[in-house]
């Protein structure tokens, strides 16, 4: 053996296999401006940074939260941002085994959005029309049957005479210049996109529905057993996603920027902006998980019909312990 090859070996056997192969963290996000963090971090590089040369993030992009969660499941994804709804409905399916909620990622961001020409000037004029949801389950899929709910209408499918129709955000925008959909309730940058673009009026910000303002509409939902199994990559990635919060809040232009370049670079189109700076003054960029504010999530979404017949045990989808253990290191008060 040569003396190079003795040396190599040598080495070799001192060295932790970790530091030798590399660890892939497959995470999945939507394009669009209630997963900042995300669209922020692939722009920058900031989660390669985070994570070290030696961890592969792969990066997958969704629609809409269902799909995101069956992609959790079927083992093709380890973490992903996702709304409240589909999290929680996963959670539920899986008997509370497949998934937990790690860190918050944007409140509010999501608005009810009529078409001009529609006829409708107050909830009653709802009666008979045509209104889209981004898919069947998701969190403005949900907020919009609870409101109808509240306003004393129901879907067709209930019984009722407004037709709901779960389709893709930009389908939505189509289906506006068209004049076949009377309404949306859609999240940011679509709301947004639909008043500036396809004829359409603010009707509801959903912010006003909730105390404070605040609302659930992006969570960082992790595989439970990719958690046990690898706490150390996950913890890294809280830590990044809490310094991205921060940094987006101060600095806000920049990151603006960098989101709009992400979007385009994954849908095609950067947003005008004038979208860009309406859409983000709709919502909050946030590492808090918003507790209270899910569990009454869950409520309407049980209300709906789609967590089955009985009120499920939601006691165990949080485990915010990693997320504490960062705030604590970074002198920040802990998340209950």
């Amino acid at each position: 053996m040569s003396r190079r090859a003795l040396i190599l070996l040598v080495v070799c056997s001192l060295t932790p296999f970790a530091a030798w192969a590399q660890s892939t963290i497959r995470v999945g996000a939507f394009p669009n401006i209630t997963h900042a963090q995300a669209m922020v971090g692939k722009a920058n590089g900031w989660f390669d940074k985070a994570m070290g040369p030696q961890v592969k993030v792969q990066w997958t992009s969704f629609n809409a939260g269902p799909s995101a969660i069956e992609a959790l499941f079927a083992g093709a994804i380890d973490m992903t941002y996702v709304g409240p709804n589909p999290a929680i409905n996963g959670y539920v399916r899986s008997n509370g085994e497949a998934l937990r909620v790690v860190s918050g990622a944007a409140s509010g961001g999501a608005a009810l959005i009529v078409r001009i020409d529609s006829g409708i000037n107050k909830p009653a004029d709802f009666h008979g029309k045509r209104v889209a949801s981004p898919q069947f389950g998701n969190t403005q899929d949900v907020a919009l049957r609870n409101w109808l709910k509240n306003n004393g209408m129901k879907s067709n499918d209930k019984g009722g005479d407004v037709q709901i129709l779960p389709m893709a955000n930009p389908d939505q925008l189509t289906l506006f210049h068209k004049k076949d959909l009377d309404a949306a309730w859609a999240p940011e940058p679509w709301a947004t996109r639909l008043i500036r673009e396809g004829n359409g009026r603010l009707f509801v910000d959903e912010r006003s529905l909730w105390p404070n303002g605040q609302f659930v509409i992006g969570l960082l939902v992790v595989n439970t057993k990719f958690l046990k199994a690898h706490p150390d990559l996950v913890k890294n990635w809280i830590r990044a996603n809490v310094e991205l919060t921060d940094w987006i809040n101060v600095h806000q232009p920049e990151a603006k920027k960098l989101l709009n370049q992400q979007i385009q670079a994954e849908t095609g189109k950067a947003l005008p902006s004038a979208v860009l700076d309406e859409a983000f003054s709709r919502m909050q960029v946030t590492y808090d998980p918003l507790r209270t504010a899910l569990t009454t999530a869950a409520q309407q979404a049980f209300d709906g019909g789609f967590l089955g017949r009985q009120k499920p045990d939601l006691s165990g989808l949080y485990d915010l312990a990693l997320l504490n253990q960062v705030l604590a290191e970074k002198g920040k008060k802990a998340i209950q």
